[in-house]
């Protein structure tokens, strides 16, 4: 939603920045059609943004809970629904939603996001389903804790909330993963560019967790 830092990262890779909320679903119709109508057709997805805040179960009110949502599950459906059927009809596409694998297993004080990204998990399955024999695949990513900014809110949080200070923090997050460490962001990327390759048309359904197997499903 920041202008300047999709500019620099749009000039860096010579693509299109198109800021807007997600979770305004006219901006949202909006943006799809001004990328169809610069780039041409949309043959791939990539359902990236996320949003990821902890408490309680008592202390999560329905703004933390309808927020969670909004960002984490609803936004990706609506980006699927817009652009899915036109992928149908050309007889190709790739749906890939970044979810969690917070989407496999449950995380104490993140009830608002493990429901959602779990609903993300279960969206692509369902259009996986759906559109297997359309020559458009729907998949998911489930990464792990990744070196990310909202990794980095996520040991701010910690240490606020626990007193630990910001190595501690980080070491405890890092612990979750077997390999001891977070995940990169150029391996999510490599999942990613592995799935829309044509030579991936025989993955679908498939919810690919990348946290150093730290959940098997």
């Amino acid at each position: 939603r920041r202008p300047e830092p999709l500019a620099a990262i749009a000039a860096e890779l010579d693509a299109l920045a198109l800021p807007f909320d997600l979770t305004d679903r006219s901006a949202l119709a909006a943006a799809v059609d001004r990328a169809a109508a610069a780039l041409g057709p949309i043959d791939v997805l990539v359902a990236n943004a996320g949003i990821s805040d902890s408490a309680p179960l008592a202390q999560i009110d329905d703004a933390h809970f309808d927020r969670a949502l909004a960002v984490n599950l609803t936004a990706p459906f609506h980006l699927a629904r817009a652009l899915a059927p036109a992928m149908v009809e050309r007889g190709w596409g790739r749906l890939v939603f970044v979810a969690s694998n917070a989407g496999l297993t449950g995380y104490p004080y993140v009830a608002a996001y493990c429901a959602a990204k779990h609903g993300v998990v279960g969206l692509m399955r369902a259009l996986a389903a759906e559109l297997a024999r359309t020559g458009v695949t729907s998949n998911a990513i489930c990464p792990g804790f990744v070196d990310t900014d909202m990794t980095d809110a996520s040991i701010e949080r910690i240490v606020r909330t626990t007193g630990r200070d910001a190595a501690a923090a980080r070491a405890a997050l890092e612990k979750l993963n077997p390999q001891r460490r977070l995940i990169e962001p150029d391996e999510v990327a490599h999942a990613v560019r592995h799935l829309v390759d044509d030579a991936a048309r025989g993955v679908n359904g498939q919810a690919l967790a990348i946290d150093g197997g730290q959940v098997m499903p």
